[in-house]
């Protein structure tokens, strides 16, 4: 027998619950992963795992959340807890294979197709591992055309915001690219959820029994959710994220940084390698040599006057 399918039982609060959680996590993770190019510290390896840490928590908050809404009216919906928690390691795991890659390796094309292509799969993969991680009476079905879809719109908004990471350095231009890829990733949850059809087994006799989704749900949430607020805090008490660099790295009129102040680090641009500044001559190597040599002849001609 046909199930009918409702994805908005609680009606909106369920998309925009999720679509915020998709937002908070990918403004954590494009701000960490900025941090960690713009200055590269010892903890380079650190702020990339917390902003992978961050997208991937991100979006497996928003999927469950949105699946609370989800709901088949002839059958009851639980969850196994092993699959559940499955779906979340492959995607912290997976958007960090993305994140380092982009990283170690620089903002090249194909460093940005590499990493947004491994993002986008695993964003795929933790959508429909944590489907198959449904229990109920009945089997569920996809819808080829619509599964194929819903995967090219997750390689696409990975893709996008490994871009956004290394060319967005404001604050307010990051929190919009955080929106846009809040919008992608919600948009590929709810397209592959129009791919779903269900067969009940059975009359669906028990589907007012048992625990509901929301119950079962809502404890496993509460981790993640914890942990996007504790990055929040790691992030709004480092001034580097927050503020940007400080005014002395800023370039002025009288050169590009003062003297005895290292000179400021930036991520490396779209189509540059990751070890771009080591690949650049010295600013001043060609001047000094030439104001050199030009000294050098006046010494010359003031001794033939002599």
């Amino acid at each position: 027998m046909q199930g009918t399918v409702d994805g908005f039982s609680y009606g909106l609060v369920t998309p925009v619950a999720a679509f915020v959680m998709a937002c908070l996590g990918g403004a954590l993770g494009l701000r960490c992963t900025t941090r960690s190019l713009r200055h590269r510290d010892t903890f380079k390896a650190g702020w990339l795992a917390l902003g992978a840490t961050s997208i991937g928590s991100g979006i497996w908050t928003m999927h469950f959340i949105a699946m609370m809404g989800f709901s088949v009216d002839q059958a009851p919906i639980s969850y196994d807890r092993p699959i559940t928690f499955a779906s979340l390691g492959v995607a912290i795991l997976m958007v960090g294979i993305g994140i380092f890659i982009v990283g170690y390796r620089g903002a090249t094309p194909l460093t940005l197709v590499t990493g947004g292509t491994i993002t986008g799969l695993g964003i795929a993969t933790m959508h429909y591992l944590g489907m198959a991680g449904m229990r109920l009476q009945g089997t569920i079905g996809y819808d080829t055309l619509t599964v194929a879809l819903s995967v090219v719109i997750a390689v696409v908004a990975a893709t996008t915001a490994l871009w956004a990471a290394v060319s967005v350095h404001g604050f307010l231009a990051s929190l919009g690219a955080s929106l846009v890829m809040g919008l992608a990733v919600s948009g590929m949850h709810y397209t592959a959820m129009a791919a779903v059809n269900v067969q009940v087994h059975g009359m669906g006799d028990a589907a007012g029994s048992g625990d509901t989704a929301t119950s079962l749900l809502l404890p496993m949430l509460i981790g993640p959710a914890v942990f996007l607020l504790l990055a929040a805090v790691v992030v709004m008490f480092d001034p580097l994220l927050v503020m940007g660099d400080p005014d002395w790295q800023r370039p002025t009129a009288h050169g590009p940084h003062r003297p005895g102040v290292p000179a400021p680090r930036r991520a490396p641009a779209y189509g540059e390698p990751a070890n771009w500044s080591a690949r650049r001559p010295p600013a001043r190597a060609g001047r000094g040599a030439g104001g050199g040599r030009k000294n050098a002849g006046r010494g010359a001609h003031r001794s033939q006057e002599w």
